[in-house]
């Protein structure tokens, strides 16, 4: 039997601060939970009848003892709180030396050089919130055609340009000129293309954004998998953060709605298959902005769909939903924040998934490869929640 794993991960949707958060200046960030109680409860049915509500402490998810899912939390070991290394230890690639972050600004002279390989010139160059940055800036942009560089404190290159001023393939040219030269001791994790369009006092981030990420070094369970012929589909923005590596097919998605309809047409129709799907909105759309209210509203969408992709998974499939770091939209700033991530682990077959894990996040990927009968790298990380009781068929 081809089985098919399906891994969900709700960006940014934390479950508690982590063991380290204090070094992180995270101490008392808490998404899901500091969310519940600040929308006066939340509203996820279906979440909640998987198990939710045993992960953590929530206002309007009561936890249910007889849960269908497998349930539990997982801590980061890598040094970070980002996307690129919340998803890349899910699959086993644990960063241990921080990528670097500039809070001051990158150096002049690689600003320099980015001008002169783009032929434009460079605004901003601060750390600064996506949307405060182009209200700040746009309207010199749009005047100048110069750049609108920026950070956070992830470690990124932002360039946010009008469409109309700059197109979107010239952009991402830019974008892929400023990769090439960010390596070394600049090796930032990722750069991102950070497009807009509209009006001043009204532009608006548009759906072109799309991330360049370093190549993720040495063995991962992706790669692991592909070694054992199972083709490994990415929905969102997964092929852009693992630099294609380890991925087979990219399914890009304009937003939560669109990567949940091509998850779930794909665990429908590509059997044997992983499927690994980002769903960004609650982080770039609703965290960073500290949007509480549509925080809530974004995962109520995905509870709306949720159904509609059990449906399509066969006996014998898994689904796995976790998530990359935390965004606490109740917390101070609009950066993430360093917290433990949820873990759903269901099977609309037998034998079910049941119980409480805590872990670590690389057992995402060595329980995806347990579950479909890959022997993973010995030096990878990561624990099966199937423990021995669970293996697909030998590749």
């Amino acid at each position: 039997m081809e089985r098919t794993v399906v891994v969900i991960v709700l960006d940014a949707v934390g479950a508690g601060d982590a063991p380290d958060a204090a070094a992180f200046g995270d101490s008392g960030a808490n998404t899901l939970g500091n969310l519940s109680r600040a929308v006066g409860g939340l509203d996820l049915p279906n979440l909640g009848a998987l198990g939710l509500g045993n992960v953590t402490d929530l206002e309007g998810v009561a936890p249910r003892p007889d849960a269908p899912a497998l349930t539990g939390r997982l801590v980061e070991r890598s040094q970070g709180k980002d996307t690129t290394t919340g998803h890349w230890e899910l699959m086993g690639i644990v960063t241990e030396q921080p990528f670097p972050t500039y809070p001051n600004g990158f150096p002049e002279e690689l600003l320099a050089r980015f001008s002169a390989a783009t032929g434009r010139g460079v605004i901003g160059n601060v750390a600064a919130s996506g949307t405060e940055i182009i209200d700040r800036l746009g309207e010199e942009h749009v005047d100048t055609g110069s750049l609108i560089v920026y950070t956070s404190a992830d470690s990124v290159f932002q360039v946010a340009a009008h469409e109309d001023v700059v197109p979107l393939p010239e952009l991402h040219a830019a974008c892929e000129a400023a990769r090439a030269m960010l390596v070394g001791e600049h090796g930032v994790g990722r750069v991102i293309a950070r497009p807009f369009v509209g009006a001043p006092g009204s532009f608006q981030r548009t759906g072109g954004r799309r991330d360049f990420s370093l190549e993720p070094p040495g063995p991962s369970y992706l790669l692991d998998a592909q070694r054992a012929g199972i083709h490994v589909l990415g929905v969102g923005k997964i092929h852009q953060v693992f630099a294609g590596v380890g991925i087979d097919e990219e399914h890009p998605a304009s937003s939560n709605e669109a990567g949940m309809t091509t998850t779930i047409e794909l665990a429908r129709t590509r059997p044997g298959s992983i499927v690994f799907t980002n769903l960004v909105e609650t982080d770039q759309t609703y965290g960073h902005r500290r949007d509480p209210e549509g925080f809530h509203a974004c995962l109520q969408g995905f509870d709306r769909r949720l159904p509609e992709l059990q449906a399509a998974l066969r006996d014998g499939d898994l689904l796995l939903v976790t998530a990359d770091h935390g965004c606490d939209p109740t917390y101070r700033g609009s950066d993430h924040t360093r917290e433990q991530v949820p873990l759903l682990a269901w099977t609309p077959g037998s034998p079910a998934l049941e119980g409480h894990h805590q872990g670590y996040f690389s057992d995402v990927g060595a329980t995806m490869c347990a579950w479909l009968g890959v022997t993973p790298d010995p030096t990878l990380p990561g624990t099966s929640l199937l423990d021995g009781q669970v293996a697909g068929s030998p590749r």
